[in-house]
Order: structure tokens, then sequence, then C-alpha cells
């Protein structure tokens, strides 16, 4: 688990761990709490830690949390207590890579899934070469140069200010200002070529994050149970509503990849049909404005 994620929650203070070693704990927790089980092996082949560090590791973890840990001598390794209540803060969403996709940080202990899963085949896979530079000009604020393929102008050299990478559910892009036009606008990560960086042009205020009204302006959106759905409490349940509804902040820029990827119904009059729409959006005047609002499901401009 990255560090970030490695925040503990349990009274016994562990500061005086080195952070390697917390990271270590909590890979043993992690293996207890989602597999029910951890062995020194695991240790080894995750971190490449020798036996005996491990055998230390184990046996602190036991030291400051000995309710959450057992010892299965015919299986031979270390189970899950009966009182297990989890030290650390383990988060869902990479609690479910790790589980689906393994840890994956590129070298021999990465391993594979570690439960059965079945994931969609990813369709759109950016190119490592475009992507490292366009990382490192987000990282220290600098410009790029590259070719761009667009649907309304084709291919041309472009010279982009990227601030953010964005995940709009089926495919990676990053919000920059363009020069050529002198807006903020998403280019699609596939769609790009011959990235590099322009060391010798300075990123002036107007091109920065700060001055892009559309990133910067938060919509509330109020999401309901499509009335179409028979069993509203069943939604309710699985979106973890509060009473009747989950009231969501978003940024303007991505508030229509948001709807689009939830299959929201975005009409007025909730009139999209089909049981594919679970929600609708209650309030949908709060996208008047949004930039990104004409990929939300059914929602057309109020006249």
């Amino acid at each position: 688990m990255h560090s970030k994620s490695i925040v503990s929650t349990h009274p016994i203070s562990i500061q005086h761990i080195s952070q390697s070693q917390r990271e270590r704990l909590a890979y043993i927790e992690f293996r207890l709490y989602f597999l029910g089980e951890a062995r020194r092996q695991d240790l080894i082949q995750r971190f490449g830690t020798a036996p005996a560090v491990a055998t230390r590791d184990f046996a602190q973890y036991k030291e400051l949390f000995p309710h959450n840990i057992g010892f299965d001598n015919k299986k031979k390794c270390h189970v899950i207590g009966n009182d297990f209540s989890p030290a650390f803060n383990h988060i869902p969403e990479r609690v479910l890579t790790a589980l689906s996709q393994g840890f994956g940080d590129g070298g021999a202990s990465a391993g594979g899934a570690l439960l059965p899963c079945e994931l969609p085949p990813i369709l759109n896979r950016p190119s490592m070469m475009i992507l490292a530079p366009v990382a490192r000009a987000i990282h220290q604020n600098k410009a790029i140069s590259l070719k761009y393929q667009s649907h309304t102008s084709g291919a041309s050299k472009r010279e982009i200010v990227p601030f953010a990478l964005v995940n709009d559910g089926l495919r990676w892009h990053v919000r920059a200002f363009n020069r050529k036009d002198q807006d903020f606008r998403d280019f699609v990560l596939t769609r790009m070529d011959s990235t590099s960086i322009i060391e010798d042009s300075p990123v002036q205020s107007h091109e920065l994050s700060s001055a892009d009204i559309q990133w910067n302006r938060i919509v509330e959106l109020d999401l309901v149970p499509h009335p179409i759905q028979k069993r509203p409490e069943v939604i309710e349940g699985d979106f973890g509503m509060i009473d009747g509804v989950l009231h969501i902040k978003v940024r303007a820029a991505v508030a229509g990849y948001v709807l689009r990827q939830w299959i929201v119904d975005c009409s007025h009059n909730h009139k999209l049909e089909g049981q594919e729409y679970r929600l609708w959006l209650r309030n949908h005047l709060a996208l008047y404005g949004v930039s990104s609002a004409m990929f939300a499901p059914g929602y057309e401009t109020p006249k």
C-alpha cells in the first residue's frame, strides 16, 4: 500500500517505528483483514526483506495489536484474530485495486491479482512515452509541444500548459491551457504524439489552473433514485443516500463526465427510459453554464 494510505487509527502509538516498518506492518494487516491470513513469505516477496526481519515484523505487529492476529498451527500461518479491529486506514479504492490487480510497484514483488476478479478490458491505453513528459510538465509547471489529432481540425501542432490528469471513466486526458486558441480545454492522451517539454517558455499567470473558471467552479449535484425504478430503497442503499438524496460536489470541468459515467438521467423531466438509468439529477439547473454538460445524458440547455 502507498504510504499515504498508512495512517494509524489505533490508540497505541506506532510513530516511533520507521516508515518502512509501518508499511510492512500495514501489509501484514492488509492480508489479515482481506485474505484472513499472512505468512513470512508474503513479506519477503513483497518487500524483499530477510526472513529474520519478517519474523520481527510479525512479532512487532502482535505486540502492538495482540487481538488482531493469531496463529494456525495446522496451516502454519498467521490468521486474523477473533477481535480484529483495523489499526490502519485502508482506502477502499486502493484495496480494490490491490485485490484485483496486485500492488503494481513495477518490481518482481508486484505480483498479480490477489483474488479472482473480472475487470472490463482497457480499450484506451496511453503510451508511456507520451504520458511521461506530460506528467513531468504538470509536476514542473512547464509547457509542452505536441502533435494532436482533433475531430474538428485533424492533425496539428500545439503548445499546451497541462496542470491535471483526468479520468472520465472511458479514457485519460489532461486539463490544460491551449496556447493556440487561448483557452482551457481537455486533451486526450491517446490523440497526442511527439510530446516534449518546452524548456525556454515560462508559464504565464493566465495559463495557470487558477485562471481556469470551469476547473475552479464547484457544482453541487443532487442525485436521487430514478422514478422508473420500482425499488428506490435499493438504489438509496447502493449509493449510501441520506434521506433519499446523494449530494456530491464536483468541478464544472468534469461534471458531465461524472454524470455520464454513472449513467444519470439529466433531463428536467426524467424522460430517459431504460433500467440502466438508476439515478436522476434532481437539480438539473445546476449544470447551466457548465462546459462539460454536453456529456451529461439527456441534458438540454434551458431556453
